[in-house]
């Protein structure tokens, strides 16, 4: 074989401002380097508590359920469903955006009976609506995601939901992929039943774990299942016993991916919670500013709009697929277009942990200025 095509890679200068992964801050990479362990091995099951404790803090919890899925935010996803659903349950998943329909997908396969509460695209979902919908039926879950990636919508009134949901006698499953670490996320105080993230976004760490939570109302309901899980990997039945005492063997983790979590975990305690949340507002506001003073108001109102990934509305005529081909190929800096009813309407701009920073904002807006009036 001519190995010599299989060059080098140097992607060390791209900004990453898109809906993620975001940008990886140096001690988190200097944490994947790790050499690797066992992931048996007694000083790594220590990591795996402190990872525990650093994800109760970042969610906001007192769970005991609480650690990260190997595996992206989708496998988040599934877990959160497949865990808790068995065949012909009866489940309701709101949908106004592209992950919204994913998870009545994933229900779906694991032999749900799906009613969907839906919205356009960019819309958000008003209490009254979400009660009206839970007494249709007998649901065992409402699933609904607190910021749409593919909208740049914030899902508010977690709590009042969550409220109406146990009213009703379901679970509530929240998707907060790409909001954790960047705006408030309180799972106890909202009385969240599942939760699940995404290392990624805001958390700034490389794609591969999937953050987790669940409430013990919401292992109750695991525990009296009357099927086994129908996905062996994601089954908490089996995953809690290796994260927990007595740490039975179920996969080999990712245990380089799980140093690089706690780094980046670290980092989110020693900035503090509400000072984070302060940062990603600031610098959000900052591009919200001059997105409307280069005519591309943000399509999401203000009170609706998500501070980590913002969905600026393009002027007619342009085209957006070269200024980012640019934006790429000449300034090594990445946005991404919308796909769906948005495509070809939006950008989405991602100000995501690490790459929440004034000097991306002030950087990505002059570029912008110069390739749409030069």
């Amino acid at each position: 074989m001519d190995i010599s095509k299989f060059k080098d890679l140097d992607l060390s200068s791209r900004i990453l401002l898109g809906p993620g992964p975001s940008m990886v801050p140096p001690r988190v990479l200097n944490a994947l380097s790790t050499p690797p362990v066992g992931h048996l091995d007694p000083e790594f099951l220590g990591v795996l508590a402190e990872v525990k404790e650093l994800l109760r803090f970042t969610f906001q919890t007192k769970n005991e359920v609480t650690f990260p899925i190997s595996g992206t935010g989708s496998a988040g996803m599934e877990a959160a469903l497949c865990n808790f659903i068995e065949p012909g349950d009866r489940v309701l998943i709101a949908t106004n955006g592209y992950f919204g329909e994913r998870l009545a997908e994933i229900a779906k396969r694991y032999g749900a009976q799906v009613d969907r509460l839906e919205h356009a695209w960019g819309d958000v979902f008003l209490p009254d609506e979400i009660e009206e919908a839970l007494q249709k039926a007998d649901y065992k879950l409402f699933a609904i995601v607190h910021g749409e990636t593919s909208t740049g919508a914030l899902q508010g009134n977690v709590k009042e939901i969550a409220e109406l949901v146990h009213a009703h006698g379901a679970l509530l499953v929240l998707d907060t992929v790409a909001s954790l670490g960047g705006v408030p996320v309180k799972v106890d105080e909202w009385d969240v039943d599942i939760c699940y993230s995404g290392s990624q976004k805001c958390l700034s760490a490389p794609p591969g774990l999937a953050p987790m939570t669940v409430s013990p109302r919401a292992m109750e309901v695991l525990m009296d299942r009357k099927t086994p899980v129908a996905n062996w990997y994601l089954d908490f039945t089996l995953l809690t016993r290796y994260w927990g005492k007595p740490h039975v063997y179920h996969h080999t983790v990712p245990v380089n991916m799980i140093f690089a979590l706690r780094e980046a975990l670290r980092l989110v305690a020693e900035e503090g919670l509400e000072e984070r949340f302060a940062r990603h507002r600031t610098n959000s506001e900052t591009l919200w500013q001059g997105l409307e003073d280069l005519g591309m108001p943000p399509i999401i109102p203000l009170e609706h709009r998500l501070a980590s990934l913002t969905t600026p509305k393009l002027p007619k005529g342009i085209d957006e697929k070269s200024i980012r081909r640019r934006l790429l190929t000449d300034f090594n800096v990445e946005i991404s277009g919308g796909f769906g009813p948005f495509a070809g309407m939006i950008w989405r701009i991602g100000l995501m942990g690490f790459s929440s920073r004034r000097e991306n904002v002030i950087l990505l807006l002059s570029l912008m200025k110069e390739l749409l009036f030069s």
